[in-house]
């Protein structure tokens, strides 16, 4: 099934096509775009009543029907505007542009040069200038992407010596890697955890080096989706953290940290109510008030069951 979205882009390929390669047959044209006779000559039928604004006959692409139909060759003329290069607006020459950056920030540095090919042809196809936007992404050390990029594409598992930040805390993980993403200005690794079992994000300024065990990287799949925590359903939550919880900031990924105050967008509230009962007295929610309550409240009713626990076990008074 072909939509009329198909059949636009579909057209636009296929008049200048035609129009460089004046009697080309039927069955060579179907070929060449992949299509039937018979959705080609639908195309063609489409084409002919195309054109420029008014609809006179001297504004409509020119297409010689009797000699599609007669002959199976096709003639296609009046069509001069759909020949010339399409140009891109300033704004979609930017966009594309900024992508092309941010892929750089995150690529092999082997990859440099066809990014900066491709950005230096886009600046080209605007019919005029935009204003100059940079992309900055936390990415680390380029020798780690690359033994990264390399050991994906080789499906070999690897070890990496990952900096705990915050936490102080330097940890040898093995780990299946699979794709390097950007979240929040910051790349990260995804890959399966081979200590843990399961999937986990490494932010790349956190990763000191690389090295590769020698085993095959085993197939776990698509990593998980984590826009999550950026949804429009999740809230922002303030934490105020003491030095020893600092580690949050690093852990999760934040809307804004100032000093003392970390700022977590919450898609759940009782993962919120499991971290800051996990960090008693290090952490304290600051806004909203409806949070506040519910970690107070949680709180309360940890205390009160560890209460009851103590005093059916026999343990009144240890905490």
């Amino acid at each position: 099934m072909s939509t009329s979205a198909d059949q636009v882009a579909r057209l636009l390929a296929l008049i200048p096509y035609l129009q460089a390669r004046p009697g080309i047959t039927l069955t060579e044209a179907a070929a060449a775009f992949s299509l039937t006779e018979k959705q080609l000559m639908g195309d063609l039928w489409v084409a002919f009543m195309c054109g420029l604004p008014g609809g006179m006959p001297g504004d409509l692409i020119e297409v010689d029907m009797d000699a599609v139909e007669g002959e199976g060759v096709i003639r296609l003329s009046n069509a001069d505007i759909l020949s010339k290069p399409l140009r891109l607006a300033p704004h979609e020459v930017g966009t594309l542009r900024l992508a092309l950056q941010a892929v750089r920030e995150v690529a092999a540095p082997e990859s440099y040069a066809a990014i900066d090919s491709a950005s230096a042809k886009l600046a080209t196809m605007s019919w005029q200038e935009g204003p100059t936007a940079v992309v900055s992404i936390v990415t680390g050390d380029e020798a780690v992407r690359q033994a990264l990029v390399d050991a994906m594409e080789a499906r070999r598992q690897v070890r990496l010596t990952y900096e705990g930040g915050a936490r102080g805390e330097t940890t040898r993980p093995v780990v299946d890697p699979v794709a390097l993403v950007v979240r929040d200005g910051a790349a990260y690794l995804e890959a399966w955890s081979l200590d843990r079992d399961g999937w986990r994000s490494y932010r790349l300024d956190r990763v000191a080096a690389v090295e590769v065990t020698g085993a095959d990287a085993a197939d776990h799949g698509r990593p998980p989706v984590r826009d999550g925590w950026l949804s429009e359903a999740s809230i922002e939550v303030t934490l105020r953290v003491q030095e020893s919880a600092r580690w949050v900031s690093e852990y999760y990924p934040t809307v804004r940290t100032s000093g003392d105050l970390v700022t977590l967008r919450v898609l759940d509230p009782a993962w919120l109510r499991q971290l800051v009962l996990r960090l008693g007295g290090a952490a304290e929610v600051v806004e909203p008030l409806a949070a506040q309550d519910e970690a107070v409240l949680a709180a309360r009713e940890a205390l009160r069951r560890h209460e009851e626990w103590s005093r059916t076990s026999g343990r009144e008074g240890s905490v």
